[in-house]
């Protein structure tokens, strides 16, 4: 059976959006691919009580180390669980019945779902207000963060779906066409040149050649960039070469910055800990580092809390601080992670997301997630998408056409038995 695909597209560090725009998909006359179709629902003033904010923004960070633990053991690792999340979170918009309780189980959200959505809502702007120029005494904090949907001509969608992304997560319309070769290739081409003017170019070629094809409908785009100076940046001339500890005992040597600064810092039975603030003291690095052969120990602890403890933790101490400088790139396929984080129904063809349609025939069927981040003397620069594909459980089959207008057999048979009951021709049915 082929499976009409339906693509989710979200990105890193923050979790939503900017502008409002979203409508069903009209190819009405003077529409281009990846044009805007306007809606008359804003984003306004998000408005959520601080106890749901909290909630959410709580179920985040256990839904963070969860997932963690979840992906690959080994090598380098960078994903942005905000995004992940905030992707689900727009897929949950149109989810209904006991896909809508599994996927508000997963998520945590044990809220309603307008609820929920409004606290996503705040969340998301509250990032979105990070922002801040360069001052004579601190640098700045550009964080830019937009959402949109890209529609197959001539498909509608749930009025109310449409809306609640409009106003809860900033999402707009634009109208392409998935279906023929040429066109779905120059929507692929404009999917990825819009993540990439979001990401700085970071983020290049989130759909790479072959994840979309004719049965594409829908991509739902988040895409974030942050460019973030340290409160006190690293001096350049105290970088040097020093010796890094692997795993597996072995050294190498990697350029590494230095600093004397005073930090939130904290220690405890096998690790060490610091907060390294960028500009403006809103955002923060975290940094948990274990004693030497408790690396796995206590990255188990994440899902028993250990972020909380450590950033509970915290307090101002003078600090002589080595950093390794690094950049890293990673690429995941979720879906076995959000299945055994109970991801069941809504990655199968018992899926009900008729919120997006009317119809219960859309599922999860992947998920894909690419992120990078770069920490240097002067700060961090990171970019990631999310990528959520769900497809028709049932696609509708281009129908046969037989035109019988020439003599014909015909043979009545018992089916089970394979007995022949009359048998004849038509060569002339008007005779």
């Amino acid at each position: 059976m082929r499976l009409i695909a339906l693509l989710v597209v979200l990105a890193l560090i923050g979790a939503a959006c900017s502008g409002a725009e979203s409508s069903p998909a009209d190819p009405g006359d003077g529409t281009v691919a990846g044009m805007l179709v306007a809606s008359d629902v804003e984003r306004g003033d998000p408005q959520a009580p601080e106890s749901d904010v909290d909630r959410v923004a709580m179920s985040q960070r256990e839904f963070a180390a969860d997932l963690y633990g979840r992906l690959s053991p080994t090598g380098n690792l960078v994903f942005s669980p905000v995004s992940v999340y905030t992707a689900l979170a727009m897929a949950y918009t149109g989810a209904a019945s006991t896909t809508a309780a599994e996927m508000a189980s997963m998520l945590g959200a044990n809220l309603g779902s307008a609820d929920f959505h409004a606290a996503m809502n705040v969340l998301d702007q509250a990032l979105a207000a990070r922002n801040r120029e360069a001052t004579e005494f601190e640098g700045a904090i550009e964080l830019s963060i937009a959402n949109s949907l890209w529609g197959q001509e001539g498909m509608e969608f749930e009025p109310e779906f449409l809306d609640l992304l409009a106003r809860d997560y900033g999402s707009g319309m634009r109208v392409v066409d998935f279906i023929e070769a040429a066109a779905r290739e120059e929507a692929r081409q404009a999917i990825n040149a819009w993540v990439a003017g979001e990401t700085n170019d970071r983020i290049d070629e989130l759909l790479q050649d072959g994840v979309l094809d004719s049965m594409v409908r829908l991509v739902l785009v988040n895409a974030v960039y942050l460019n973030a100076a340290w409160q006190t940046p690293f001096d350049e001339a105290a970088t040097s070469d020093q010796s890094f500890t692997l795993l597996d005992g072995s050294e190498r040597s990697v350029p590494t910055m230095s600093q004397e600064l005073t930090l939130p810092y904290a220690t405890d039975s096998g690790w060490q800990a610091i907060r390294l603030p960028y500009a403006g003291n809103e955002l923060g690095m975290l940094i948990v580092v274990p004693e030497a052969g408790e690396f796995e120990e206590v990255a188990n602890r994440l899902a028993d809390g250990l972020l909380d403890e450590v950033s509970e933790s915290v307090s101002a101490s003078a600090v002589r601080l080595d950093l390794p400088k690094f950049e890293i790139r990673s690429q995941i396929g979720l879906i076995p992670a959000l299945q055994s984080m109970g991801l069941d129904e809504a990655t199968s063809e018992r899926a009900d997301f008729s919120g997006m349609t009317g119809a219960k025939d859309l599922f999860i069927s992947d998920v894909i997630h690419e992120a990078w981040i770069s920490a240097d003397e002067a700060g961090t620069e990171a970019a990631a998408a999310t990528a959520v594909m769900m497809s028709l459980t049932a696609a509708p089959l281009e129908p046969i056409v037989l035109s019988i207008d020439r003599p014909f057999l015909f043979a009545l048979e018992d089916i089970e038995t394979g007995s022949v009951l009359f048998m004849g021709r038509v060569v002339d049915p008007g005779a």
